[in-house]
């Protein structure tokens, strides 16, 4: 019997040491083999640490610069281009005269209305002494006065034609291209030059009905241009449409700029950002960091090893060492990015994670629900990754951002 009990405990003591073995010899050792062998062969991409930051909720849209005023002058009626007092590009004052047409035969038409208004003001005056000695009838008064006030009525109807023989400027503003020259024949309603008020300068622009209610008057407003890339326009919220279009879902919002220096032109299109509401904290990424899809937009995180950090036994030591040294070695890469020559760091897990996307602003983008602040995440080379694969971090050559790239 005792000889039994022996043998059953010299077996399960046996098999226990075994496990034992298996569980800190063997599988360390597998393990830190399998993650030799991978070393070479895992991909290398440049990373990030994605971090919190406090923003402002912005609705974004793309506007359409329009001048306060604008018209194309045009000369109300036809004729011959006598003279012009302007070139491309002026500044005028409102009222300056801008165009002048022939009007020789309306001046010649005024003298002589003027001089027929003389004769007949000096017949109602004879008249009217005449009926006051009663040497006249009062139907020769009444024929008098319809004569003059006759001619004072042709005097007035040339001299209006004789205003509409200038063109002027209806308003403060830049004049556009001119596009007369003298001696050219006119139609009425032609263009000959457009006129631009350019200070303050509008920018219309539409948002979604959903996002509407977030905006009011007096919002501040940014909007940049691809014509002056490296320069921001800050203004207000002017005004908001009274109706939603029902084609598009959208309502036209109009903000003011200050444009002093005349940049924005009308036509020109804008990205405009409103911001609205209070600053609010975000975790934030790099935009390259973010893989969209149709099934749902994700990031790559680079992970420690599992063996490095969930071991424990004998062997704990060894993990915390090779801990360090990881994190030794990530040290050396992020100072590669910054202009040194460390190697790739080491051999890291990737994991892909399903995020909620929020606000974007510059070359970062918020994540409302998948990343923690401080988790590194993955910037390039995403195509080459494999749910819980190796993965090495090497920041020496980093993408650059849109800010950073030489510009054409």
């Amino acid at each position: 019997m005792i000889k039994r009990l022996v043998i059953v405990a010299l077996i399960f003591g046996i098999l226990l040491g075994g496990l034992a073995y298996f569980q800190f010899v063997f599988k360390p050792q597998m393990i830190e083999k399998f993650v030799a062998q991978m070393q070479g062969t895992a991909p290398v991409v440049t990373s990030d640490i994605a971090r919190e930051e406090d923003w402002t909720a912005k609705v974004q849209a793309i506007g359409t610069v329009t001048a306060t005023k604008g018209v194309n002058l045009a000369p109300e009626i036809a004729g011959i281009v006598a003279e012009y007092f302007f070139e491309t590009g002026d500044d005028v004052k409102e009222g300056t005269k801008l165009v002048q047409l022939d009007d020789s035969v309306q001046q010649a038409e005024l003298h002589s209305n003027l001089a027929t208004l003389k004769q007949t003001k000096l017949d109602f005056d004879r008249q009217s002494n005449l009926v006051k000695k009663g040497a006249v009838s009062q139907s020769s008064l009444d024929s008098a006065t319809a004569a003059r006030d006759t001619a004072a009525a042709a005097v007035e109807q040339v001299e209006a034609v004789i205003a509409q023989k200038k063109v002027l400027a209806p308003f403060s503003g830049r004049l556009g291209l001119r596009k007369v020259e003298r001696g050219q024949y006119v139609s009425a309603g032609e263009g000959l030059v457009w006129i631009q008020a350019l200070d303050p300068i509008w920018v219309d622009f539409p948002v979604p009905e959903k996002q509407a209610g977030q905006i009011k008057v007096g919002d501040p407003v940014t909007v940049t241009s691809d014509a002056f890339p490296d320069k921001s326009f800050d203004g207000k919220v002017l005004a908001l449409d009274v109706r939603v279009n029902e084609e598009t879902r959208t309502l036209t919002i109009r903000a003011e700029f200050p444009n002093p220096d005349k940049l924005l032109l009308p036509g020109m299109f804008g990205n405009v950002a409103v911001s609205s509401g209070k600053p609010q904290p975000y975790v934030t990424v790099p935009r390259t960091a973010v893989t969209y899809g149709l099934y749902g937009d994700s990031v790559w995180v680079a992970k420690k090893r599992e063996d490095a950090a969930d071991a424990s036994g004998p062997d704990s030591a060894k993990a915390d060492e090779t801990a360090e040294a990881d994190k030794s070695d990530t040290v050396k890469a992020d100072a590669a990015g910054a202009g040194g020559e460390a190697p790739a760091g080491p051999v890291l897990m990737a994991e892909r994670r399903f995020v909620r996307v929020g606000p974007a602003e510059q070359d970062r983008v918020a994540i409302l629900e998948g990343i923690e602040a401080g988790e590194e995440v993955i910037t390039s080379g995403q195509l080459k990754l494999d749910p819980d694969g190796p993965v090495k971090i090497d920041n020496s050559e980093r993408l650059k951002t849109p800010a950073e790239l030489p510009r054409p």
